[in-house]
C-alpha cells in the first residue's frame, strides 16, 4: 500500500505548484504609476537616441529605476524616501565601477554593498524591490571596464537619470495625492538583529558565493548570476524562496525566448527606448500581481538596459544561453542561501556565530 501513495503525492505537489504559478494578486496601483516609470527610463533613451549617444542613454536608464521606489504615503516622506534611494544607487554603481581598479575586488565589494543595503533596507523597512535594482547597478558597473578618466562622466549620467526620476515622482505625487489618501507613515518596528544583522550577512555571503561562483566557470559577463540570486533570497519564506525560484526561471526561460525574438530584429537607438518604455510599463503594471509574469518581461528590459550598447558584436542566441545559464546559477545558489535563511536551526546556529564576532543586543 505504501507505494501508491507516492502517485498521490506528487499529484498535489503538481496541483500546489500550479495553483501557485496561476494565483495572480489584487493590486489597487493608479495606472499613472507604470506610464511614468515608463518615462523614467525611457526618456533617457528618447534623449539618447536623439543624439545618436545609446550608451549614455542606457546608464541614465539605469538611474531612472530609482522612482520603483516611491512609496504611497505624504508628499515630504515620499521624496526623501526617493531621494535617499537615489543616492544609494548612485553610491552602490560608483563603488562597483571603482571596483575594476583592483584585481579580483569585484565579488568582495559586491558582498560588502550587497551587506549594507540589505541592513538598510531591512532596518527601514523598504518595501520591495528592496535592495534587488541597487546590486544591480553595482554589478553591472563592476563588469561593464570603462577607462578610469571615464568612471566620474559614468556616474553623472547616472545621477542626471535618478534626478529626472525623482522630478517625475514629484509630478506624479501632485496629480496622485489629489486624487487619492496617502497612507499614513508607519513608525518603524524595533530593529531586530537577527532581522537586520545576520540576514544581511547570510544574503550578502551567499550574493558573493554566486559570483564566484561566476568567476569560476569563467562566464564572459557574470553580472546576472548575483542578481539572479537575489532575486530568488528575496522570499519572505522558504516556500515563498522556492516559488520565488520557480517562478523566475520559467519566466526567465519564457522571456529569455521573447529577448531572442526582440534581438533578432533590426534594432536602433529608437526602437530601443520605446521596447525598455513598453517593457517597464507592462513590468510594473504585473510585479505586484505575478511575479513570474512580470519575469517574462523584465529579462529583455534588463538585458536590453545591459547589453543594448553592445548588439551586433555577437549572437543574439549566444547571448540568450549564456543568461540562461547565468539564472540557473544564480537561483540555484540563492536556493541554498534561502536554506540558512529560512530553516531555523541553520539560522540560529549562524546567528550564534555572528553573536560571537560582534557582542550586541538583540535590538538596537
Amino acid at each position: 500500500m505504501q507505494p501508491a501513495r507516492w502517485p498521490q503525492g506528487i499529484r498535489a505537489l503538481i496541483a500546489r505548484e500550479w495553483q501557485q504559478l496561476r494565483s495572480f494578486q489584487a493590486s489597487d496601483r493608479p495606472w499613472q504609476m507604470p506610464l511614468t516609470a515608463a518615462l523614467a527610463t525611457g526618456l533617457p533613451l528618447l534623449i539618447a537616441a536623439w543624439t545618436g549617444q545609446l550608451g549614455f542613454g542606457l546608464l541614465s536608464s539605469l538611474g531612472g529605476m530609482a522612482f520603483l521606489y516611491l512609496p504611497a504615503t505624504p508628499m515630504h516622506h515620499r521624496m526623501v524616501t526617493i531621494m535617499a534611494c537615489s543616492f544609494g544607487l548612485i553610491a552602490s554603481f560608483t563603488l562597483g565601477l571603482l571596483s575594476q581598479l583592483l584585481p579580483l575586488a569585484a565579488a568582495p565589494v559586491l558582498t560588502v554593498i550587497t551587506i549594507l543595503v540589505t541592513m538598510i533596507c531591512r532596518f527601514y523597512r523598504l518595501p520591495p524591490p528592496g535592495s534587488y535594482f541597487f546590486v544591480m547597478v553595482a554589478a553591472l558597473a563592476a563588469y561593464t571596464p570603462v577607462p578610469v578618466l571615464q568612471i566620474p562622466l559614468r556616474v553623472g549620467l547616472l545621477a542626471m537619470g535618478s534626478l529626472l526620476a525623482c522630478v517625475l515622482a514629484f509630478g506624479y505625487s501632485l496629480h496622485v495625492l489629489r486624487q487619492r489618501t496617502p497612507r499614513p507613515i508607519q513608525p518603524l518596528p524595533a530593529a531586530d538583529f537577527d532581522f537586520v544583522v545576520v540576514d544581511a550577512l547570510i544574503i550578502g555571503l551567499t550574493v558573493g558565493l554566486s559570483l564566484l561562483l561566476a568567476e569560476l566557470l569563467q562566464l564572459e559577463r557574470p553580472y546576472w548570476v548575483p542578481v539572479s540570486c537575489l532575486a530568488v533570497l528575496q522570499g519572505a519564506s522558504l516556500r515563498a524562496v522556492w516559488n520565488r525560484q520557480l517562478q523566475r526561471l520559467l519566466g526567465t526561460a519564457l522571456g529569455l525566448l521573447l529577448t531572442w525574438a526582440v534581438l533578432s530584429l533590426p534594432l536602433n537607438g529608437w526602437s530601443v527606448a520605446l521596447l525598455v518604455m513598453l517593457l517597464s510599463g507592462v513590468v510594473e503594471t504585473l510585479v505586484v500581481r505575478h511575479y513570474g509574469m512580470a519575469a517574462v518581461f523584465i529579462t529583455p528590459m534588463a538585458i536590453l538596459l545591459a547589453e543594448a550598447a553592445h548588439l551586433g558584436q555577437g549572437s543574439p542566441t549566444g547571448l540568450i544561453e549564456a543568461r540562461f545559464y547565468d539564472t540557473l546559477a544564480g537561483g540555484l545558489v540563492g536556493l541554498l542561501g534561502g536554506l540558512s535563511l529560512h530553516r531555523p536551526p541553520l539560522r540560529q546556529g549562524i546567528s550564534q556565530l555572528v553573536r560571537r564576532v560582534l557582542p550586541v543586543k538583540d535590538t538596537f
